[in-house]
């Protein structure tokens, strides 16, 4: 049975009406103003200014004679709607709910998203640019405005101007006028497209985004996790380096993550093969850098930076990588003849020919021999500049 108080609810669903857990009705943060205006006056009204993450309002607009009173507010009216979701945005739903009270009197309104159109409005009446209108005189009228289909919704500010004009040519009004915004439980907490976009275009201009050859799994991946631990207002106020830590922590997680990490190393090995082939030693070293410092290199990948910094003349760097990698796997020759390339251009032909000498007989590779090997790298050194007068003395030992 529909209550007194309601002239009519109407529901249109869709399937997942009932599904939708996505929000709720701010019934705490609703408007409800009782409004006086004089006989044949214009005058604005400035609702309560609407949270963050409003997708939805339901509006009501009642006119009471005097000593007349609503029978039923309007959040009472929403209070015994039993599923509330049933009107939240994406239901395709209308809502209209009248109080079943109203005088005699009637007006005509205008809603307004900016404050300077609605003082136009009560200077001359003008309404050409309001987000909504209704010229026909009513004396109770109601209305759901959604994001995706008003433009009363669309401003960045969250405030609504309501204008009336008496059509009572000699007794002042009374004007209930009650708003109850949706809150999208997501948007709430200030992640806008805007805002999330922002987020993302932040993380894209980052070192280690700019290394991937895909950033967008990510940049979205680390967005994600500053939505979850964040509002959007808060992390706006952090300090700039506490910004950098956040994006820096989520990064390290998402790269950490198996897939996101597994493909992230395998552009930059890809990526840094190819620099190398075009003598772009610097720009691998970045590259092979972020695998090293997330933890995923293996022996090759520390042979191979230490190989660009010899190329570059960096030798102490070199020998420092170098060493690291051989701890991992004592046994791999490639990273054993490049270390021996470290010691002897730092000046340390003594550590460098005890390794040449002791692995001369053997084979880098299944089809490389050491001695192959150090001859292509020698004649390496030469093209990149780098001449050391122990190379003929090392190529000698090597094939007594």
């Amino acid at each position: 049975m529909i209550k007194p108080f309601l002239l009519l609810i109407t529901f249109l669903f869709t399937t997942n009406t009932f599904a939708q857990q996505d929000g709720y009705w701010d019934k705490e943060r609703s408007t409800s103003k009782e409004i006086k205006v004089s006989a044949r006056d214009r005058i604005v009204v400035k609702i309560d200014d609407l949270p963050v993450g409003t997708t939805e309002i339901v509006y009501r607009i009642t006119l009471l004679d005097e000593n007349q009173q609503l029978a039923g507010s309007l959040v009472s009216v929403l209070k015994s709607i039993p599923d509330q979701t049933g009107i939240s945005q994406g239901s395709a739903g209308a809502v209209f709910v009248l109080s079943k009270i109203s005088g005699d009197d009637k007006c005509t309104y205008a809603i307004f998203s900016k404050e300077d159109l609605a003082a136009q409005y009560k200077d001359s009446g003008k309404t050409l640019e309001s987000c909504l209108i209704q010229n026909e005189l009513v004396s109770k009228d109601a209305k759901r405005l959604s994001v995706d289909k008003s433009s009363c919704l669309s401003n960045d500010n969250g405030s609504l101007w309501f204008g009336f004009e008496s059509k009572n040519w000699i007794m002042n009004q009374k004007i209930i006028l009650e708003v109850v915004p949706w809150i999208d439980k997501k948007l709430s907490r200030g992640w806008s497209l805007e805002n999330r976009k922002f987020i993302i275009d932040q993380c894209k201009t980052s070192n280690l985004a700019q290394k991937m050859s895909n950033s967008d799994s990510f940049c979205v991946c680390v967005l994600d996790k500053i939505q979850t631990k964040y509002k959007f207002q808060e992390f706006q106020k952090l300090l700039p380096m506490e910004r950098s830590k956040v994006f820096k922590d989520a990064g390290d997680v998402c790269l950490s993550e198996t897939n996101t990490s597994v493909t992230t190393s395998t552009d930059l090995r890809k990526e840094a093969s190819v620099l190398i082939k075009n003598n772009k030693y610097g720009a691998a070293i970045e590259k092979l850098t972020v695998i090293i410092n997330n933890g995923k290199a293996t022996v090759l990948d520390y042979n191979t930076i230490g190989s660009c910094y010899l190329l570059t003349k960096q030798y102490g760097k070199a020998l420092k990588y170098l060493q690291d990698g051989e701890k991992l796997d004592n046994t791999e020759l490639l990273i054993k003849l490049n270390l021996a390339h470290a010691y002897l251009l730092n000046d340390n032909y003594k550590e460098a020919k005890k390794i040449y000498a002791k692995y001369k007989n053997q084979n880098v590779t299944d089809s490389l021999s050491w001695i192959q090997k150090t001859e292509q790298d020698f004649k390496a050194f030469q093209k990149a500049g780098i001449q050391n007068e122990d190379f003929e003395r090392v190529l000698k030992l090597i094939k007594e």
